[in-house]
């Protein structure tokens, strides 16, 4: 399989804090892929290392088998829509396009003219006039324009209401049909990420936790539901994600490529939200149990 970024042990420091230690990751071609994990999982740092605006103190990456933003052609192939969806408040919709075309070799202007018609944007305003949904809109536009073999989205929809959200998902969605590039989505909406991404990767304390395509890691995740029991008793080719117990009853989320026919278990599926909640859940369970071993 054919890989748009690749990491190995990356790590950024910023003075005496790691904000991404040790990560090691590898995200195939021909995917809307939706990254996930909790704040300071380091989502946003990965990926501003992945477009070459940090510079790793430790391990290796490479994006579309180079090293990101080592050259111009380098930077031409990749594209970028920050958390606050950046544009320039003094600058008009027209000259953000003049702007974008000056700057990138492969800029496709009646790309960028048909988007900006059909959003009804006008494009005398000045990016500082309109509203979060139409400036997140710009962005896209200018990110999609560049037509880029991969997009890098990090959170675009955060604060956005619902109607932008899904106005400005839809038009990725279009995108990435019409033009067949590859797409890294960042985003706690998970919601946004069950309808948009066909692969799936959490990230948890610069750990990669879980990857692969959606419908096969809901296909082979189940929650069992039964008697109280010691997760030690699950069967070999049941993998254990997370547990949670009462006084009568355990409920696991376990991993199985085979079905599970089991009396004494209720078996049912997960959601995408099911799924990333349990392995966060894991996570957060580990560290509390290496805290207490420290103290110990």
């Amino acid at each position: 399989m054919t890989s748009v970024l690749q990491a190995q042990a990356l790590g950024k420091k910023y003075g005496k804090r790691w904000a991404l230690r040790e990560c090691t990751v590898d995200i195939p071609a021909g995917h809307v892929v939706g990254l996930v994990g909790p704040n300071g999982a380091g989502k946003t740092t990965l990926l501003k290392l992945a477009c070459g605006q940090l510079e790793p103190t430790g391990g290796g990456i490479t994006v579309l088998g180079g090293r990101p933003g080592g050259t111009p052609a380098q930077l031409a192939r990749v594209g970028f829509v920050a958390q606050d969806t950046p544009v320039y408040a003094g600058l008009t919709v027209a000259e953000h396009l003049r702007l974008g075309a000056r700057l990138n070799p492969r800029w496709d202007a009646g790309l960028a003219r048909e988007r900006i018609a059909r959003l009804a944007l006008d494009p005398s305003h000045r990016a500082g006039r309109l509203s979060g949904g139409q400036r997140a809109q710009l962005a896209l536009t200018l990110g999609l324009a560049k037509r880029p073999e991969l997009l890098i989205l990090d959170e675009p929809v955060a604060s956005l209401d619902p109607l932008a959200r899904h106005e400005f998902l839809q038009g990725l969605i279009e995108a990435t049909v019409e033009h067949r590039f590859s797409v890294v989505l960042s985003s706690h909406l998970v919601s946004d990420l069950d309808r948009t991404c066909d692969y799936l990767i959490v990230l948890v304390e610069s750990r990669v936790q879980v990857a692969g395509e959606v419908d096969k890691l809901l296909a082979t995740h189940h929650r069992l539901t039964g008697s109280r029991r010691d997760p030690d008793r699950l069967p070999a080719d049941q993998h254990m994600v997370s547990a949670r117990h009462t006084d009568r009853q355990s409920t696991f989320v376990v991993r199985a490529d085979a079905p599970i026919h089991d009396p004494a278990w209720k078996v049912t599926q997960l959601s995408l939200e099911d799924l990333v909640l349990a392995y966060m859940d894991k996570q957060t369970a580990d560290s509390r149990r290496a805290a207490l071993e420290v103290q110990r």
